[in-house]
């Protein structure tokens, strides 16, 4: 169940909202001596301004290929290099592209609370399964059942959290 937290967390940090921060780099991968690496081994990250990042590469030589990594993702990011780093601007969100981006966050959420309900079903049928085979009293699988469920509600309120702060976050609420 907490994997399924944390998978939620990982994706929405990985949504836009108008605020630059470097979590929104992680799915961008650049092609670099003879591999696809991840931008943040290639380069040191930084956010200077709140609508600015700055990519920062350890080998100069490889500012052309981030720069063209980070424009051929699907983040509508529009980087300049200018010859020592990469300024990568963060542009405003309009009113519909925050819609559309918290309309997705409520989807990743469902994702992670279906996942949590799954892990739910799969503990509430070995418990049934370890009562029907006498290894347990009907008293054990009861407070097993109640446990899970408590454990299920509790992950469910966190990532319930989780989302209506980026909601907030993406919404300006």
């Amino acid at each position: 169940m907490t994997a399924a937290l944390e998978r939620v967390k990982h994706e929405l940090a990985g949504v836009r909202t108008g605020r630059a921060s470097v979590s929104i780099l992680d799915s961008v991968h650049v092609e670099a001596y003879g591999a696809r690496m991840p931008l943040n081994q290639l380069a040191s990250l930084s956010v200077p301004e709140p609508t600015l990042i700055v990519a920062q590469p350890f080998d100069p030589s490889q500012l052309g290929a981030i720069e063209k990594a980070v424009r051929a993702s699907d983040l509508g990011l529009n980087p300049s290099n200018d010859g020592k780093v990469v300024r990568i601007p963060i542009p405003s969100l309009t009113e519909e592209r925050r819609k559309e981006l918290s309309r997705h966050v409520h989807r990743l959420a469902e994702e992670g609370r279906n996942s949590v309900r799954q892990v739910r079903r799969d503990a509430n049928e070995r418990l049934k399964k370890l009562l029907k085979d006498h290894k347990i009293s009907e008293d054990d699988e009861k407070k097993g059942l109640d446990e899970v469920q408590k454990l299920t509600d509790h992950q469910v309120k966190l990532i319930d959290d989780v989302q209506k702060k980026k909601d907030a976050d993406l919404l300006g609420k």
